[in-house]
């Protein structure tokens, strides 16, 4: 019985260690259809992971695939997710807000969409990917981005919403499947607290699953450090400390 019992102990401690563990995240670039275009996107598998992971649709903000967003693909991945970093803007990346300003309303709605929905059926065509625990994360436009995919993609199981667009007609968040996690700044003077707060509202009315933090002395784009004068490092560290419990309970469960 003492055998067993050891046993059984040495089994359950490494299965513990292994829901806890971190992995280095190799970054690969390839390419998925949309449409008729081919998109160029960098995917980052975690290595040493076995069996199927979930996964990430990670969605830049309004400057573009830069160094910032792909380091976020990449602490995502180390925590066991596959992770797909889209480039919404085919290649532009923004140095100025004019730059960014520009880029964005360069994007055809209609194109986002589908690029949007096929990286999400691209990373569920992969061999180390449980198709079933696919999610999506975005900032500042791209948060917007996240919740557009999540009412456009009824199998998207989690949606995390940095900081983005939001709307609160109840007919269309009923298109909702995915569990919300939302992350705001109170000073955000382009989402108002209302607004966040009728957006989650409405979803717990529906019987949606979803979170709703709002931080009081942040504003929009809190969590980046290159936003010198908005960066809240404390909120961005609850923020990321957030996310990574909130994937944790409903996207790596199954």
């Amino acid at each position: 019985m003492k055998v067993v019992l050891e046993k059984t102990l040495v089994v359950m401690i490494a299965a513990l260690l292994l829901s806890c563990a971190t992995f280095a995240a190799t970054p690969k670039e390839v390419t998925y259809k949309s449409g008729n275009d081919t998109v160029k996107a960098i995917l980052y598998a975690p290595d040493g992971a076995k069996g199927k992971l979930p996964a990430l649709v990670v969605i830049h903000e309004w400057w573009g695939l830069n160094d910032w967003v792909k380091e976020q693909a990449s602490k995502l991945a180390d925590q066991g997710y596959v992770t797909l970093a889209i480039d919404l803007y085919r290649g532009g990346v923004a140095k100025t807000s004019d730059e960014a300003h520009e880029l964005m309303r360069g994007v055809p709605n209609d194109r986002a969409s589908r690029d949007l929905t096929a990286a999400a059926e691209f990373l569920r065509s992969q061999p180390n990917v449980d198709a079933s625990r696919v999610g999506d994360i975005g900032w500042c436009m791209g948060g917007g981005y996240a919740l557009d995919l999540a009412l456009s993609d009824a199998k998207l199981k989690a949606s995390v919403i940095n900081y983005g667009h939001l709307m609160v007609e109840p007919s269309n968040l009923a298109k909702i499947n995915a569990a919300v996690l939302g992350l705001f700044g109170a000073q955000d003077r382009g989402i108002p607290v209302d607004s966040v707060k009728a957006f989650g509202d409405e979803l717990k009315k529906q019987g949606k699953t979803v979170e709703i933090k709002i931080y009081d002395d942040a504003g929009h784009a809190f969590e980046n450090p290159n936003n010198k004068d908005g960066y809240r490092a404390a909120d961005a560290e609850d923020a990321w400390k957030r996310t990574t419990a909130f994937l944790e309970k409903n996207l790596k469960g199954k």
